[in-house]
């Protein structure tokens, strides 16, 4: 390789601190967005003080202005803006002013279980729609293909909401097999710590199913199509022509190019699966993030809903850094260019 084409290469290839630079823009944003959508919503914190039906319900317009100035919300939008900037970079989240406790150990108490629940959602149907979506393109056209096609078609489409809707009915209302609300048994006194790990993966079963069966329709079809584009490439035909074993061209040919933008669509839908959660939390009664996101909207608590988003902003926002990192491990050809 020539010099002048070695700079060209070197001119060409994208600057860390350019990445760098993009993702704290793309933070900036993310923080700022995180105040403003919940403050441009109807109503405000402190609006069910005087809600008769409240079971806070003050009567006393100045005790009203109190918590209002207490809390920081009679000061103009930017002061807030400003405020809320300094706040985080001292990492104080601020107090719930619903439940009266810091949001950083809400968060602490909640965050477990949301992960519990979409972690084990996340691998399971990515496994599950990767082997199966590759299977399904490399029979492309056969009974089986045409059969897994129909199904993720229908779980593609079919909303989370009533995914969950139809388990809690069929195995928990009428069949009575799995608990229908909450994370454990209340009240119950365990034996030992695998008693209770057993019980809260009783009560996991619903919930991480009906997410689990949200995510893979989506994941498979891309996986499937994907698949079907790779078999026409050249490489695959030298595979053929060296007298490879099908499995091999399968898996180590077709299978590892095709399973590239899988795993960069991977991290961008991480946002579908915070989505889904909240439905699902919501629906389950089960005490995570989504749950307790889900109950600050009502109450319009801003220092709770500003916590909750950023998390889950951040959390979203961390696993396209890491696609991008390790993309360049999958593809050695992303690095050269």
């Amino acid at each position: 390789m020539s010099v002048a084409a070695a700079q060209k290469k070197k001119l060409n290839r994208p600057l860390p601190w350019r990445t760098a630079g993009l993702y704290l823009l793309t933070l900036w944003a993310v923080v700022t967005l995180n105040f403003l959508i919940p403050r441009l919503m109807p109503g405000d914190p402190v609006l069910a003080l005087l809600d008769p039906a409240s079971g806070n319900y003050l009567t006393d317009q100045q005790i009203r202005q109190e918590v209002e100035a207490y809390y920081g919300l009679d000061q103009p939008l930017p002061v807030q803006y400003t405020n809320y900037l300094g706040r985080l970079l001292r990492g104080n989240l601020g107090t719930s002013i619903h439940l009266k406790e810091p949001v950083a150990k809400l968060i602490a108490i909640h965050l477990p279980w949301t992960l519990l629940l979409m972690i084990p959602a996340l691998v399971i149907s990515s496994l599950v729609a990767l082997f199966l979506g590759a299977h399904a393109g490399w029979v492309r056209g056969s009974p089986l293909d045409r059969s897994l096609l129909v199904l993720f078609l229908g779980l593609w489409n079919m909303p989370v909401f009533f995914l969950g809707l139809l388990l809690l009915l069929f195995f928990g209302v009428q069949w009575q097999i799995f608990p229908i609300a909450g994370a454990v048994t209340r009240f119950q006194q365990y034996g030992s710590w695998l008693d209770w790990l057993l019980d809260v993966l009783y009560h996991l079963v619903l919930p991480l199913t009906a997410l689990t069966l949200s995510m893979i329709g989506g994941r498979f079809l891309l996986m499937r199509n994907t698949m079907v584009s790779v078999l026409g490439q050249e490489f695959m035909v030298v595979a053929r022509a060296k007298g490879l074993s099908p499995q091999i061209i399968k898996y180590r040919h077709g299978m590892r190019n095709a399973v590239l933008p899988f795993f960069t669509v991977f991290a961008t839908q991480m946002g579908l699966a915070v989505t889904g959660s909240i439905f699902i939390e919501s629906l389950f009664a089960y005490p995570g993030m989504g749950l307790m996101m889900f109950e600050a909207v009502g109450r319009r608590d801003y220092p709770l809903l500003d916590g909750t988003f950023l998390v889950i902003s951040l959390a979203v926002l961390l696993a396209n850094l890491a696609a991008d990192i390790f993309y360049v491990f999958l593809d050695p050809r992303v690095s050269a260019q």
